[in-house]
């Protein structure tokens, strides 16, 4: 994802103007680029929200039950979790900026709690469990916990282009990530039996499920239960809030009272109905988004750009990334290979 973000951000840095991930893709592919990209675009971002959306109700419907005694059902979470936070989308950027600020200090604030207290309850012996054949069903999240090449046009223009400084950008932007990732996993690895973990994944329940399942009810589980409902609705506020605007650019709707209402009712109200009528979605919709939308999105459709813009149009600029077409082929082939992975696990 690391050298993704990258051929991304050599294809942009073509253009002086700011474009759009659509934009470069008519530019550099044609008619089927645009497609491709249109396509990935909204497959990989509804999908998300169904996640989202999904996830939040599991989780309220948990907390409530923890905190209070009284049963939730999951439904009512997501519908509120929809009113209110597509209510925020609706008030525009500024109104999901200063709550997205509240969130995210509430995302730090449990994330630093878990890790200095969850650490003293780990059972090291549950960490040297391993089976190595389940490990290509974690791709598809691993993939979407990384997928963050569709904020490189904003990056460009907020760097003014400068490349050593978004090169910078790209890396810690994935590395800061990968640590905080890694200390999660080995926490709630080190915290959950195997057998617990399996009995979640049939279920279809999310790790915080499967944790509380573990250890009880108590300060640990509610910590990670909060830090897991942070970190959704920080990323449900920016995912919603880049598709409203990606659909009124793509649609040309105006961006006025009824336009919002009307652009808020296609990226909250379609992925609500699909949370409502299949719960239990959550890890499916990860996969799925994972698998098909991001792989395609910020995996094929960046190789191939960078192909079709350095060997066949020309396109002058920096080449980032080394290894030239077997780079770009190695690429397009781990990406296929993921879809394939997908498709043979349903099947």
């Amino acid at each position: 994802m690391y050298c993704t973000g990258l051929l991304f951000l050599e294809v942009n840095l073509w253009f002086k103007e700011d474009v759009s991930i659509i934009t470069m893709a008519g530019k550099t592919l044609g008619f089927w680029g645009k497609l491709i990209g249109w396509a990935g675009f909204l497959f990989l971002f509804y999908a998300l929200m169904v996640a989202y959306i999904e996830g939040t109700g599991e989780l309220i419907s948990d907390l409530t039950k923890e905190l209070s005694g009284i049963h939730l059902a999951p439904w009512i979470g997501s519908v509120a979790v929809s009113l209110i936070f597509g209510a925020m989308v609706l008030l525009g950027t500024w109104a999901v900026d200063w709550f997205n600020r509240i969130f995210m200090l509430g995302l730090i604030v449990s994330y630093a709690l878990l890790v200095s207290t969850g650490f003293k309850h780990v059972d090291t012996s549950l960490l040297k469990h391993s089976d190595w054949s389940l490990a290509y069903l974690v791709i598809p999240a691993m993939i979407i916990s990384f997928g963050y090449h569709n904020l490189i046009p904003t990056l460009k223009t907020y760097l003014e282009g400068d490349v050593g400084r978004l090169k910078k950008v790209i890396f810690w932007g994935s590395a800061i990530p990968l640590v905080i990732y890694v200390l999660w996993e080995a926490l709630i690895l080190g915290l959950v039996p195997e057998e617990t973990f399996r009995h979640a994944l049939y279920q279809g329940d999310m790790a915080t499920r499967a944790l509380t399942d573990a250890i009880g009810q108590g300060w640990v589980a509610q910590t990670a239960q909060s830090f897991a409902f942070f970190a959704i609705i920080t990323s449900f506020l920016g995912v919603a809030l880049s598709f409203v605007d990606f659909l009124a650019d793509g649609f040309g709707i105006k961006k006025d009272l009824k336009g919002k209402l009307f652009l808020c009712a296609l990226v909250v109200a379609i992925p609500l109905l699909f949370a409502l009528i299949y719960p239990k979605l959550f890890l499916l919709a990860l996969s799925y988004a994972g698998s098909f939308g991001a792989v395609s999105l910020f995996g094929i459709l960046p190789a191939a750009m960078v192909w079709a813009g350095r060997y066949r149009q020309k396109m002058v600029g920096e080449q980032i990334v080394p290894g030239g077409k077997p780079v770009l082929i190695a690429v397009i082939a781990i990406s296929l290979l993921i879809m394939a992975l997908q498709l043979i696990q349903d099947i």
